[in-house]
């Protein structure tokens, strides 16, 4: 069970480090539109809320292979809201 705690960590410092970021570039730019940071806190915690349901759901055939796509769709969703950080 240590696998899905790590796991749940993982989503919550991942995520929750992309939100800081989001408020450190508010606070260094507070004269840019505030409402494209305020986008990317929403999808941030979009994909939290998803992808904690994903790892909760014991449903699934195969949880191994479950928790792995978790894994995959929690490194591809932090790299895009990363790349829309950098851009902004």
């Amino acid at each position: 069970m240590a696998n899905i705690r790590d796991l749940k960590k993982d989503i919550n410092f991942v995520l929750g480090d992309i939100i800081d970021a989001v408020y450190v570039w508010e606070a260094l730019n507070p004269k840019e539109d505030a409402a494209k940071g305020e986008a990317i806190i929403d999808d941030a915690i979009k994909t939290f809320d998803t992808l904690i349901a994903k790892v909760n759901d014991r449903k699934v055939e195969n949880r191994g292979k479950n928790l792995e796509a978790v894994r995959a769709d929690l490194e591809r969703d932090a790299s895009g809201l990363i790349e829309r950080i950098n851009k902004l």
